[in-house]
């Protein structure tokens, strides 16, 4: 008797398992966190917002996105760490994740690409498809769509044509020691500081000009303390938005299908939106005063950085270089 009880506990706890293996496939709620560095005006919270409202419609509730704009769970590489160890689910980074991915490096490298239209051919084509594979295989992130960002031009308070116009030229550059490299060998005297003390510099005369994108310009003021931007368009970039690998895989197919799709809507948004956007804000700056200078020699400024580029990258990296530099000739 004892031993057809302990048979009939152990058949009701099997079955009463599959009934909740069961349930938990067709409908158990899922929340993912998603974390980046905008603020709540930024394209890519917008963006998100925009992929989680199309997500949860696709799921019928099941799968939420919670977006926690301004670095509320940290900067990208906190938030990969945290997808990593389950603490969170998603999150927008670019270049960082060099430190586990290094072909990652590409997404951020002075004219690596021709324009936004051939760099968006890279990302589409077999070479983006290297980069999304190394991210999956040594980040554990599965990119779900991306954000092409603005180029990065230079600004001044004179015209700047070429590389001879940058003798003497002080100019600030962020913490990346590859723009340091680049920019010096173009003929620039470039100096690290940190964005929030660029317009006070500027003010006083500390440095001659800056380099970022125009929303950031656009964002900063510096149409107060500088007269041109000088389109160099030195650095074509995008980011990616990512789902860890873990949580993606342990969805049913009929979900990763929908989680996939919402990414494909929400890259459409973005797309459009991008374009509106920096439009904009080149338009409005040029409201405010400030010139725009196209006539500027991309390819002598490309030549003058090229050697300190090779000489930053390691062998796989460089690889990689020279192959999208191949593909858009």
């Amino acid at each position: 008797m004892l031993s057809i009880g302990l048979i009939l506990v152990l058949l009701s706890t099997a079955l009463i398992g599959c009934s909740d293996d069961s349930s938990s496939e067709k409908g158990e709620k899922i929340e993912w966190k998603l974390g980046h560095l905008g603020n709540e005006e930024h394209i890519w919270n917008k963006t998100a917002l925009k992929f989680a409202e199309v997500l949860e419609e696709k799921t019928d509730g099941q799968i939420k996105v919670k977006v926690f704009p301004n670095e509320q769970l940290g900067n990208e590489v906190d938030n990969i760490n945290m997808i990593q160890s389950g603490t969170a689910d998603m999150v927008v980074a670019g270049e960082s994740m060099q430190n586990w991915a290094s072909k990652s490096a590409l997404m951020a490298v002075p004219y690596a690409f021709n324009d936004t239209e051939s760099m968006r051919n890279i990302i589409d084509g077999d070479l983006g498809k290297e980069i999304n594979e190394q991210i999956e295989e040594k980040v554990g992130l599965k990119p779900v769509y991306y954000h092409v960002r603005a180029p990065r031009n230079l600004t001044s308070n004179k015209e700047i044509k070429s590389p001879e116009d940058l003798d003497g030229f002080k100019m600030r550059v962020p913490n990346v020691p590859l723009f340091v490299d680049a920019w010096e060998a173009a003929g620039a005297n470039p100096q690290v500081m940190a964005f929030s003390e660029v317009f006070t510099a500027l003010q006083q005369n500390v440095i001659d000009g800056q380099e970022n994108p125009y929303d950031l310009i656009h964002s900063a003021n510096f149409n107060e303390v500088q007269e041109y931007v000088n389109e160099t368009e030195h650095v074509n970039g995008w980011v990616y938005v990512l789902v860890g690998k873990k949580q993606f895989e342990s969805l049913t197919p009929e979900l990763q299908d929908a989680v996939m799709e919402a990414g494909q809507e929400a890259q459409e948004f973005a797309d459009n939106l991008f374009e509106e956007e920096i439009s904009k804000y080149k338009k409005e700056l040029q409201e405010k005063g400030m010139k725009i200078n196209s006539n500027v020699d991309k390819e002598a400024f490309k030549e003058a950085m090229k050697p300190a580029i090779e000489k930053s990258l390691n062998e796989e990296q460089l690889d990689l270089y020279n192959r999208i530099l191949e593909e858009q000739k």
